[in-house]
């Protein structure tokens, strides 16, 4: 498994990148066996140096923690793990029956988060993510969480400049860190692929990262056009969320939200999820496999953050990343219109 480098930062990563959402009780609790077991088998699988994908909002904190704990608990030294942690919330004690940054999806919290993004609030961020990771392990990406979703709040035009604006400070800050040494790489990490692009016209980025943006069931030619634009510009990047919240596995979550075939468009989801089965077994191919390759295709990609709350799943995973796929799966897949068929990187 060969490490790619990230622009001119000196970090090299390996093409897949672990997600701990998990360690942060995502939908579900596991016990501290588990998520030890976990980081285990991350640890055992890949070659050093592993990438570790965190967040304040993974939990509250919790997730931070937890790697921080476990590390130590393995013994692991700093230089044999990456951290990135995605900046943007900030632990708060909970005072209510759960925690209202998103209720529902985040399971058995002691804590709250809320949202700073500004050129303080996003420092806070980073100096309490040190604290909970321990400072031994201080993160060497950084990023500011979810910029998409903030923006969203906006009700008028001039909100959103404002917003924006705060947008930017974050940046400013987290560049500061580089330039101070403390850091290594500045990113970004969201949902929305326009608002990436708008971001990265704004701010020089070492790295992004898309959430359920570039899948094997999506995947526009207007955001292929922008990979192109980011590749050339020598900015590194990272797919994730490539089973979109696990639907394309056979999941009942599509992008984080219950899916039910009580709409066309929801229909319409669980019928290409049929057939992609179908053509899956036709061919002998894993699905999961399928996405994953997929969604290392386009030129630019570096690597590939994946996630899971099972330990047996990590080498499952690992494996999938170093195997191929061959052709007549994808001139299927084409054929049957479950991929576009000019779609040009397989």
């Amino acid at each position: 498994m060969k490490h790619n480098i990230i622009g001119n930062t000196g970090i090299h990563i390996p093409p897949i990148v672990f997600g701990t959402s998990a360690l942060g009780n995502l939908y579900s609790e596991p016990d501290y066996a588990t998520k030890l077991e976990i980081v285990k088998e991350c640890i055992a699988h890949v070659p050093k140096p592993v990438v570790f994908d965190c967040a304040g909002k993974y939990g509250a904190g919790l997730a931070l923690e937890m790697l921080g704990k476990i590390f130590e608990e393995l013994n692991i030294a700093s230089d044999d793990v990456i951290i990135s942690n995605k900046l943007a919330w900030y632990r708060v004690p909970l005072t209510t029956d759960e925690p209202t940054f998103e209720p529902g999806i985040w399971k058995n919290l002691k804590n709250d988060a809320i949202q700073k993004i500004n050129h303080r609030g996003i420092i806070e961020c980073w100096e309490q993510g040190n604290k909970l990771l321990g400072e031994k392990y201080s993160p060497k990406m950084v990023s500011v969480h979810d910029p998409d979703e903030y923006l969203n709040q906006a009700k008028t035009t001039k909100e959103r400049e404002r917003l924006l604006s705060d947008i930017v400070e974050a940046y400013c800050a987290l560049l500061d860190l580089k330039t101070q040494g403390k850091v290594k790489a500045v990113g970004i990490g969201a949902k929305d692929w326009k608002v990436i692009r708008e971001i990265t016209r704004l701010v020089n980025l070492d790295w992004v990262m898309f959430a359920n943006s570039l899948t094997i069931m999506n995947h526009p030619a207007e955001l292929l056009d922008f990979f192109a634009e980011i590749h050339a510009k020598k900015i590194a990047i990272i797919n994730s969320a490539v089973f979109h919240a696990g639907f394309l596995t056979g999941g009942d979550f599509y992008d984080y939200k219950l899916m039910m075939p009580d709409t066309p468009e929801n229909k319409a989801r669980f019928e290409w999820r049929d057939s992609f089965f179908a053509c899956c077994m036709n061919h002998y191919v894993i699905p999961a496999t399928a996405c994953i390759n997929f969604s290392m295709t386009p030129p630019g990609v570096v690597s590939i953050a994946l996630n899971t709350s099972k330990p047996e799943n990590i080498k499952k995973n690992v494996d999938s990343v170093n195997s191929s796929i061959q052709a007549d799966f994808w001139a299927e897949m084409k054929l049957k219109g479950l991929i576009n068929a000019d779609y040009p990187y397989v």
